[in-house]
């Protein structure tokens, strides 16, 4: 059979590479399943080689395996609200609650420091997510979930200070009631204020690689990121309100008891002396059972009187679960019928709870001695 003659004289000639152009004909186009397996095609070049010979052969651009690939299509409005609730939310529910924490817990205690070391972990976590994830490999944990991407306006990748200013400038988005946020509605390449000003879009992409078990990352994370928030409420209750509740308790029960705790210690009769200074020192702590004796002693050698207080009104100056000081405005009578008169002194005391959650008597001191009474005798 009589072969073309184009064909006979294309193997007469000598196989020369396709990049010179001075070759008088043309390589045959290689076949499609002979180009590169591994090389994502991204476009298709046409390369004119020889005399008006014209063949189309595949540009091959390789694209990082770590980089979302992205189309031109912005995405939508729900996507980029899921995206940023699932990157921000979680941590800011954290640092919030952290530093809530810090505020109300004593300062520089064992919860001070935990809550301070996790709100800072989280900040920096966050951090990582937002600004440096997305320039490394093209996406944060929300956008992979989402399948949309940051870039410029010319598609290009954003770095991590463009990224920041980019975060910063949604303080406009917030500042503007919000309309900034809700502005990609109606804007045609979905922008927020943030976007326009930075010449930022948000668009469609998926993730090369994706992620393995994206959404169970994502599920885990939001669902570690609760319990801390539920860790720092709980610390908040543990630390401060039963604490406010425990103080609370202890008013409660000085308001009366402290009262007739203080009027017997004060209050004794010569012909019951013995038993009533006993009974005072049933009342005191260690701490000042020995001063209280000292006191007593004296009185003894004094050739002592009838003495009887009550208290008139008081006052908490100060309050712990476990220890207490108050202020005690009172009255009394001193000395034998015949020759009684009205008295009036204030006193400060000191409450501390005992190792049998009893509140004992830790210091008394007379702050006024006692006087005689406007109406007295």
């Amino acid at each position: 059979m009589t072969r073309p003659p184009a064909e006979v004289a294309a193997e007469a000639l000598p196989e020369t590479n396709a990049e010179d152009d001075d070759c008088p004909t043309e390589r045959a186009p290689r076949p499609e399943n002979d180009a590169a397996p591994e090389s994502p095609i991204v476009d298709r070049a046409p390369w004119r080689l020889g005399r008006g010979w014209l063949i189309g052969i595949t540009a091959a651009t390789l694209v990082p395996a770590g980089d979302a690939v992205s189309d031109s299509t912005p995405a939508s409005w729900p996507a980029r609200g899921g995206a940023i609730a699932v990157d921000v939310l979680p941590g800011v529910g954290v640092v919030a609650t952290s530093a809530l924490a810090v505020v109300t817990v004593p300062e520089r205690g064992l919860w001070w420091w935990a809550c301070v070391l996790v709100g800072g972990l989280v900040i920096l976590l966050l951090a990582i997510n937002r600004l440096v994830l997305p320039t490394i490999v093209g996406w944060s944990l929300g956008r992979a979930l989402f399948g949309i991407t940051v870039v410029h306006r010319d598609g290009a990748v954003l770095g991590p200070w463009r990224s920041v200013l980019r975060d910063l400038a949604h303080l406009l988005d917030t500042a503007s009631l919000f309309v900034g946020w809700l502005w990609p509605l109606w804007d045609s390449r979905r922008r927020t204020f943030a976007d326009v000003l930075l010449r930022t879009e948000a668009r469609r992409a998926e993730p090369q690689p994706r992620p393995r078990d994206l959404r169970r990352l994502t599920a885990v994370l939001v669902l570690v990121g609760a319990l801390l928030c539920v860790g720092g409420v709980a610390v908040s209750y543990i630390v401060v309100y039963q604490c406010d509740r425990a103080i609370d308790q202890t008013r409660a029960e000085l308001a009366v008891r402290g009262s007739k705790m203080v009027e017997q210690m004060l209050t004794y009769d010569p012909q019951t002396l013995k038993d009533d200074f006993a009974h005072a020192q049933s009342l005191a702590t260690d701490k000042y059972r020995e001063q209280l004796l000292t006191q007593q002693q004296a009185v003894q050698k004094a050739a002592p009187v009838a003495n009887e207080y009550w208290v008139t009104n008081n006052a908490v100056l100060s309050a712990t679960p476990d220890r207490a000081t108050m202020l005690f405005f009172m009255q009394g009578r001193r000395g034998a019928a015949d020759k009684q008169r009205m008295i009036t002194a204030t006193v400060r005391a000191t409450f501390a709870r005992s190792a049998d959650d009893q509140w004992r008597v830790d210091d008394l001191t007379v702050l006024t001695k006692p006087q005689p009474a406007e109406d007295g005798t």
